[in-house]
């Protein structure tokens, strides 16, 4: 194999067809959201009367009448048909993390051997596809097929587009026949829903009654890395696990910090380009891209919106990065860890409650010190988080997330809260009753007259927090960059929900009791942070003596999924889930089913991979290069040296890979649980002694023997 050949190949092998060179001015005038059904689209397609009575279900208000339903199918496939669709699909989110659907074509053939375009509002209300070969954890039995998708009116059809045609896609949940979610989008849609009544009747009390509902807002940053095509390929473990269980440290990674921020490469760059165009059209407020910390590795982002539609967003955002990436000859890379020893890729969650006419519930304002009402939002997100710590972590937990949680460059698995110096002054004061404000934001001086003195957060930012205040919002940043939002937001809303309708009902209580209200408010927000301090933390998240700390103050240190995942069915979360309707206890056991058995079939195919690969290439190719050494006839102290240094290596990697071998076949019992546990205490282990032996190999073995493209190549050549 001639890896020069390679490298060549995957440095010349892209160009640019049929891309469409696009201004701003385009995406402006008719670009943004143009592939979208949007509400003023439908308004302008439907009589008053329907449009009326299709916004009270908007809206909550009222049910979705069946001739209305007709009447928006129709102006539906008349907008799809004109956009170039041929067919529509009922586009939902599996428990499987990532989108399904399946396509049905508008044409219907004719009595008279002819065919016309039909789209019936049956038809978009509901379809039903197969719901047996899915991940339900025990909610359908494969000879229970029957499941139904749902339309979502509150988040707008679209237009995907591919290289020879367009297709329909109707935002749906999916359930089954006996009517449990056996979805993302169905818990998400229930928790906006708890968090709407419960935060409503919070400002009620502030008298706030401008406002008709409340919803979580969301920002999702993205982080992916970007590889050639040819070397993708070549990796079998990179094809079937989307990580290199193999690869030796090259010399150079991230030490000198020169990507970050730094120039994108051009190819890069109209990648960029072409996605975010591709976004534009489908109504993603994409908004900053550049290069992340390790080589190879970017970032996208958008701003905020409601989360539900964040949630569809997020999930296109993935699927368009990847498809388009393999028009410039690269693929992307979703998987928090596709490469040892540096950084992996996070999807950075930025979360606040909003009302319908733009409040923002968590922005402080310039006086935070007096503004009650975000002090108490605020604390209630403070309590939230403080007492389901393991919700959040488990709302993570993944195998892929794993090699990333607590690694020198994430979150650790210890759910803390970073407040900030100027907020938790403010709070420290409340809660000494000095009140006023300590920490002033102010200038900062550049020390130079060419320079204007910059406005001063009175905060730092800090990256090593999985739960940290932004100015007007949290950004939950352990979400694995291949993860759906959905579950995490879930949670948040719920958690968020439930914490805000017992601060309201103690603020009522002390109301009722006769106490000023301004008085009630503050005695509420001091003792709440006083009871949840412990969570906040502004230090450095990734030293060892956090972890001590945060053991002494009783925080939870969930290392791994599978520690994490037994925490989703106890009985407080169980009874938080039941009581705002977002999850019944069935459904929760299910997810926390289908959480075991994902883990355990991850871990699974990586095993029987990394087994795969040592045996049939990495052996090889040691052995090939030793008969090579040994052909060499020239006495050589030097090729001795390495023969035997090669010969010794191999042994150790045969041997290693005999343990493995027999860990693959044992998987460790008959339930899910039991070999999810046996994947981590024992195949993983196994993988890592074959890996350390490989790439000492690696090392070792002549380059044009190695069968593995390398991190060097893989990393660096764009």
């Amino acid at each position: 194999m001639n890896h020069d050949t390679d490298v060549l190949s995957a440095a010349r092998n892209w160009r640019l067809d049929d891309v469409e060179v696009r201004s701003v001015s385009d995406v402006l005038e008719t670009g943004f959201a143009s592939d979208v059904l949007t509400p003023e689209q439908l308004k302008s397609r439907l009589s008053k009367s329907v449009w009326k009575s299709l916004k009270a279900t908007l809206e909550g208000s009222a049910p979705l009448d069946s001739a209305v339903a007709d009447t928006v199918a129709l102006a539906m496939k008349s907008w799809a048909l004109e956009k170039g669709a041929t067919h529509y699909t009922h586009w939902f989110h599996p428990l499987t993390g990532i989108t399904a659907e399946k396509h049905d074509s508008f044409i219907s053939p004719t009595s008279d051997g002819g065919a016309i375009a039909t789209f019936s509002g049956k038809e978009l209300i509901q379809a039903e596809p197969d719901a047996s070969s899915f991940p339900s954890g025990g909610l359908r039995a494969t000879f229970e097929a029957r499941g139904y998708t749902a339309w979502d009116p509150t988040s707008p059809a679209f237009i995907m587009r591919h290289a020879n045609g367009a297709t329909l896609c109707i935002p749906t949940a999916f359930a089954s026949w006996t009517g449990e979610a056996l979805d993302l989008k169905t818990p998400l849609l229930r928790s906006i829903e708890a968090l709407n009544k419960s935060v409503m009747s919070a400002l009620s009390l502030f008298g706030h009654f401008e406002s008709k509902r409340v919803s979580s807002t969301l920002g999702a940053e993205q982080e992916y890395f970007l590889i050639a095509e040819e070397y993708y390929y070549r990796r079998p473990d990179l094809v079937m696990s989307g990580r290199t269980l193999f690869g030796a440290k090259p010399p150079k990674g991230q030490e000198l910090e020169d990507h970050y921020f730094g120039a994108i490469p051009d190819r890069v760059l109209s990648f960029m380009t072409d996605a975010e165009h591709q976004m534009y059209a489908l109504g993603i407020p994409v908004k900053t891209r550049h290069n992340e910390v390790a080589p190879g590795q970017f970032e996208i982002a958008p701003i905020f919106e409601h989360s539900n539609l964040a949630a569809d967003h997020q999930q296109l955002i993935m699927q368009v990065l990847s498809n388009t990436a393999r028009k410039y000859g690269l693929v992307c890379l979703l998987h928090e860890k596709p490469f040892a020893g540096v950084n992996g890729s996070g999807k950075h969650c930025n979360w606040s409650m909003g009302t319908d006419i733009g409040l923002n519930l968590l922005e402080p304002g310039d006086t935070p010190h007096e503004n009650m009402q975000f002090l108490f939002f605020c604390s209630a997100v403070i309590k939230a988080v403080d007492e389901h710590q393991d919700l959040l972590r488990v709302s993570v937990a993944a195998a892929g997330n794993d090699h990333r949680l607590g690694a020198n460059e994430a979150p650790p698995a210890i759910i803390s809260i970073f407040l900030g110096d100027e907020l938790t002054d403010i709070y420290d004061r409340l809660s000494s009753g000095q009140g006023g404000r300590g920490t002033e934001a102010g200038l900062l001086g550049l020390g130079s007259p060419v320079l204007p003195p910059l406005p001063r957060h009175a905060g730092d930012r800090n990256r090593t927090s999985p739960f940290a205040f932004t100015g007007n919002k949290f950004e939950f940043r352990a979400v694995g960059s291949s993860q759906s939002i959905s579950f995490p937001i879930t949670v948040l809303n719920t958690i968020a929900a439930d914490a805000v309708e017992k601060l309201t009902a103690q603020l009522q209580e002390k109301v009722d009791a006769g106490q000023s209200f301004e008085d009630a408010i503050a005695e509420v927000v001091k003792s709440t942070y006083e009871q949840h301090r412990r969570i906040v933390f502004n230090g450095d998240g990734y030293s060892a003596e956090w972890h001590e700390e945060a053991e002494r103050r009783g925080l939870l240190n969930l290392r791994t999924s599978l520690d994490a995942f037994g925490k989703l069915a106890d009985e407080k979360n169980v009874h938080l889930f039941e009581k705002f309707g977002v999850l019944t206890p069935r459904e929760v056991e299910a997810r926390q089913e289908v959480m075991y058995e994902q883990y355990f079939k991850t871990v699974n195919i990586e095993g029987e991979t990394t087994e795969y690969i040592a045996q049939t290439m990495i052996v090889p190719a040691a052995a090939k290069y030793l008969g090579d050494l040994s052909a060499v006839k020239t006495p050589s102290r030097a090729l001795d040296g390495v023969a035997t240094e090669v010969a010794s290596v191999t042994d150790e990697l045969y041997d290693a890979l005999q343990i493995l071998r027999a860990q693959n076949q044992e998987l460790g019992g008959e339930s899910a649980h039991e070999k999810a546990f046996h994947m981590r205490d024992k195949v993983l282990p196994a993988m890592i002694a074959v890996r350390t032996a490989a790439d000492k190999l690696e090392r070792l073995v002549a380059d044009e023997h190695w069968p593995l493209p390398s991190y060097r190549q893989m990393l660096f050549v764009k």
